[in-house]
């Protein structure tokens, strides 16, 4: 059986979102655009301080591309 990737429900159906899965002890990402391309690891300590961060707004106004949001 295959890693189960999940995607926000608030995504558009146009694929400009991410989307995240777990692999034992690490949280994988990757472009939902480009689902065969790089995937990014994380440990679990290292993806829920991002998560702390970005619900704690430690990220806001930080520079970046103009795109659309995912939701």
């Amino acid at each position: 059986m295959g890693i189960a990737w999940v995607k926000s429900s608030d995504s558009f159906s146009n694929g400009n979102c991410v989307e995240v899965a777990e692999d034992g002890s690490r949280v994988l990402v990757r472009d939902s655009k480009h689902p065969d391309g790089p995937v990014l690891a994380f440990t679990r300590a290292e993806w829920e301080a991002f998560l702390e961060g970005a619900k704690g707004g430690e990220f806001d106004g930080l520079p970046g591309p103009a795109v659309a949001p995912c939701s």
